[in-house]
């Protein structure tokens, strides 16, 4: 992988595994392979002066996420005092530079973001939010989500997750996503959010009812979510339950097209518009920190 000129990599390894980030990049994620096996998808060909916009790594999504709009119009969000104010989709980290820090035993790093005045004219919010990802082992990554509130009135956010997982598109029919208990809901053409629906416990990536669509997780997940594909002799699992971790609101699924070699799976603690709707939207109070952790655990298959 080839950085641009001005783009320094940071590389996280224990044995096989191995993590690049772009900590300057919105703390992207780029990729996870163990050996030769690409586990978090990153294109030979990325555009790196539109890094935030590049199919591939896991964007961070904060301090909301997904669609918002006001009075019809996308990328506005309406304050507790009536203000509109214009805010990206899925937030501004995405595109915005961290400070980092790596473990002292090169298996993880930390990696920060703070507000400015520049976040403050979108999102009038003291705040500190942190991506942390660690290898625990050659097969299991562990990634946890911090967010602090460092002014004197409650913040709002609802953050979340956008993991590009690597999969030949040839492949959908033969890879089974197996869920917990959910109800199953989308993004209407007005913003709003549909009626729930019976979530099914498993379906094949080439079912188009789940493309943009939201599982609404009910209660905490008694199972992780898992990814599994016959023909790689691989099986993903995401373990949404961690001790301490807030819970999650829902895991997102999407793919981009038919011939897209990726599937999105991406836990997130509210859905699009929480601000205006409330659906998974979080307050933290002044001095508080919230942490929101998964696990990804990667095995063969027998």
């Amino acid at each position: 992988m080839t950085a641009s000129p001005n783009q320094a990599l940071v590389d996280i390894a224990h044995g096989p595994s191995r993590l690049q980030l772009a900590p300057q990049s919105g703390g992207r994620l780029l990729s996870w392979h163990i050996g030769d096996a690409a586990i978090i998808h990153w294109p030979e060909r990325a555009d790196w002066t539109n890094v935030a916009r590049v199919r591939g790594g896991n964007p961070l999504l904060f301090p909301f996420l997904g669609r918002h709009r006001v009075d019809g119009r996308i990328g506005e969000w309406r304050d507790g005092q009536g203000v509109v104010r214009t805010l990206p989709m899925h937030g501004f980290a995405r595109d915005l530079p961290f400070s980092h820090a790596v473990d002292a035993d090169g298996r993880g790093i930390r990696m920060t973001l703070a507000d400015t005045d520049a976040t403050r004219v979108q999102y009038p919010f003291a705040f500190r939010f942190e991506a942390a990802y660690r290898l625990v082992d050659t097969h299991v990554l562990e990634v946890a989500l911090s967010t602090s509130n460092r002014g004197d009135t409650p913040l709002p956010y609802y953050a979340g997750h956008h993991f590009y997982f690597a999969l030949p598109h040839t492949l959908r029919a033969e890879t089974t996503l197996a869920l917990p208990p959910t109800a199953r809901r989308r993004q209407l053409e007005d913003g709003s959010i549909g009626n729930p629906e019976p979530g099914a416990a498993s379906y094949t990536l080439d079912n188009a009812q789940i493309v943009d669509r939201f599982h609404c997780l009910q209660g905490v997940p008694p199972l992780p979510v898992r990814l599994d594909c016959p023909p790689l002799a691989r099986r993903i699992e995401i373990e949404l339950d961690r001790p301490g971790s807030v819970p999650w609101y829902a895991v997102t699924t999407w793919t981009e097209a038919d011939t897209s070699d990726f599937y999105c799976v991406e836990p997130w603690l509210g859905l699009p518009d929480a601000i205006h709707n409330g659906l998974g939207l979080r307050w933290l109070e002044p001095g508080r920190t919230e942490t929101a952790s998964l696990r990804i655990r990667v095995s063969d298959l027998a």
